[in-house]
């Protein structure tokens, strides 16, 4: 396929007219936007055109923190539920995946990622939905979490954290385990992340944590906060905590859900100017809900309600989010977050904090071709490309007001 007359987001995290060329699903050349260039291919590429005139061409979005969508949920751990999340994630421009677990008994996150490493293999085969979102790891966040920020999660089934039990799980999963969520001050947390560091990414999350316990954490070899500003203590000018303690670390990434419920605006932009837009990695959390009427759902075993874009547990926690990435995107927006910030935080971000950067996350050659084309005027979806093939119907998206049911 070549991809001609749009702005395409660059490895210099810019927009600039090129022509992009694929070929058996990875990024082949980027050349001028000259139409000789456009239509002489190299022998071996696919020699269709897609005329992105007036649109951006972004790559693919890549989520690592949510749980599920369109009513199935990540932890059903069936072939069923992993086509549909991946088909509707695909159909929102999410090109790759890395779903999260939830704090649950070993036995079922052993088959959960026994499954998931099953369906990762057929996808790669050709074997499953063919317009599914790529499955690129998995993000076990729980069990090892303080319960006293549990959020949605059930504290029945906490456990401290434990290296021998990760590597169970790792080996059932195929290796497909690219980040571990834990609080940092439960016992045996500093040293499994110093024993583990070299075989997974650790994230800090669901957590008590004081700033000199969350920079142990970072110096044993974390690198990742976990939906930074939930279920943590917040930043103050004596107790600067997790939040902190992740400024104090400039090799941490940091998780931000910009639903428009779980974090304000300004806050939103203060992590911005605090971090850096090379550091923010934005996620949806979002759960079974995401595409679905509002009603009552479920969320690691746990009765939700869903009402607009909040859905709460019966005590009115926050159980996750119902907005995909890319509603999260053009919230981060409208708010005021640069598109080109947003972009990054939502696509090669994400991709490096769990390592995946070398096949995902940026238009390069020798990448996959993974492509989300907006319209410039209003950044609504028109097109999604996955391995060079274009979607026969992506789902037709609006402005970040219309996100709740995107």
């Amino acid at each position: 396929m070549i991809i001609k007359n749009g702005l395409v987001f660059t490895e210099n995290n810019t927009f600039a007219p090129m022509t992009v060329h694929t070929s058996g699903g990875l990024i082949t050349a980027l050349t001028a936007p000259d139409a000789s260039n456009a239509n002489t291919p190299d022998s071996a590429e696919d020699t269709s055109v897609f005329d992105a005139a007036g649109c951006y061409v972004l790559p693919g979005l890549t989520d690592i923190h949510f749980h599920g969508c369109d009513g199935y949920d990540f932890c059903d751990g069936t072939p069923e539920a992993f086509d549909a999340i991946g088909s509707f994630a695909l159909s929102r421009g999410i090109t790759s995946i890395c779903p999260a677990t939830m704090t649950l008994p070993e036995a079922d996150l052993s088959g959960i990622c026994e499954n998931a490493a099953r369906y990762r293999k057929a996808q790669l085969c050709g074997k499953t939905a063919q317009q599914a979102a790529d499955l690129i790891g998995i993000h076990m966040e729980g069990p090892f979490i303080n319960a006293h920020k549990k959020g949605a999660q059930n504290d029945a089934h906490i456990l401290q954290p434990d290296a021998s039990l990760l590597r169970r799980l790792q080996k059932k999963a195929d290796g497909l385990i690219r980040l571990v969520s834990l609080a940092p001050e439960l016992p045996g947390a500093i040293s499994c992340i110093e024993e583990c560091r070299e075989e997974f990414r650790f994230s800090i999350a669901h957590t008590e944590a004081d700033y000199d316990t969350a920079m142990a954490a970072f110096s044993a070899g974390a690198d990742h906060v976990t939906h930074l500003f939930n279920a943590m203590p917040p930043f103050t000018h004596r107790s600067p905590g997790v939040i902190g303690a992740a400024f104090d670390t400039p090799s941490s990434f940091v998780e931000l859900i910009c639903d428009g419920v779980h974090i304000a605006p300004g806050a939103i932009r203060a992590a911005f100017r605090l971090f850096g837009e090379e550091r923010i990695v934005l996620i949806s959390d979002s759960m079974e809900a995401t595409g679905k009427p509002d009603g009552h759902y479920r969320l690691g075993g746990l009765a939700v309600f869903v009402s607009g874009s909040r859905a709460v547990l019966s005590d009115g926690t926050l159980a996750g989010s119902v907005t995909p990435l890319y509603g999260c995107m053009l919230t981060a927006v409208s708010i005021g977050i640069p598109l080109e910030s947003a972009v990054r935080a939502a696509t090669i971000n994400p991709c490096r904090s769990i390592g995946m950067d070398k096949l995902y996350g940026s238009i390069s050659v020798g990448k996959k071709a993974h492509f989300l084309i907006l319209n410039q005027q209003d950044l609504s979806i028109t097109s999604v490309i996955k391995d060079g093939h274009c979607l026969k119907a992506p789902h037709p998206e609006g402005k970040p007001a219309d996100s709740r049911h995107s």
